[in-house]
């Protein structure tokens, strides 16, 4: 298997160093996976992960972003950071996440976005790694609230490829946009 790795471009957020991509790389290699698109030149993105299916998902994320060098944030519970991984976590772009609040995310991440210059968010639509019908508009709202561009990153289960896709501007109508999404993911990609 060849392997190539898209450049980062200047505007992305950017992360570790040449042992940071070398680790990932080889992770990629002894995985079987491999990158394949064009990241964009863009400094603010909601990224899109789908089909989200398993754990694995996470890892390979990471291991993309370090073979990259880019740098992208992610929501998690924050059961899950407890010691010695909350340090881990955060390092790596983790935002501890309260799932049982009553306040809604999306106008703190739109509020976080703006504190950053250079900032990307990945978020798994799904809201679960089962299959499921309906997607949720979190991704498409915060996009929204931020003011960012939608990325698509898929997993092809089929060809172990990650895709570095299509990008979307949100239009406001947050369901149509996401089943726009999740319609070109069900027919491009395999689970």
């Amino acid at each position: 298997m060849t392997e190539t790795i898209p450049p980062i471009p200047p505007n992305a957020p950017q992360f570790g160093g040449n042992f940071m991509r070398a680790c990932g790389r080889f992770g990629l290699r002894i995985l079987g996976w491999r990158l394949a698109g064009e990241i964009p030149n863009l400094p603010k993105v909601v990224l899109i992960g789908a089909p989200h299916t398993s754990n694995w998902d996470f890892v390979l994320a990471m291991l993309c972003g370090m073979a990259t060098g880019v740098k992208f944030s992610y929501l998690m519970k924050k059961e899950a950071f407890f010691w010695p991984f909350r340090s881990f976590f955060l390092y790596l772009g983790g935002i501890p996440i309260d799932r049982k609040s009553t306040n809604d995310i999306v106008p703190q991440l739109g509020q976080w976005f703006k504190t950053h210059q250079k900032v990307w968010l990945a978020i798994t639509p799904e809201g679960t790694r089962s299959d499921v019908r309906r997607w949720k508009t979190g991704a498409v709202r915060i996009a929204w609230e931020a003011k960012a561009p939608l990325v698509l990153v898929a997993w092809d289960q089929s060809s172990k490829t990650m895709h570095i896709g299509k990008t979307w501007q949100p239009t406001g109508n947050f369901e149509e946009d996401i089943e726009t999404i999740r319609s070109y993911v069900s027919s491009k990609y395999t689970k």
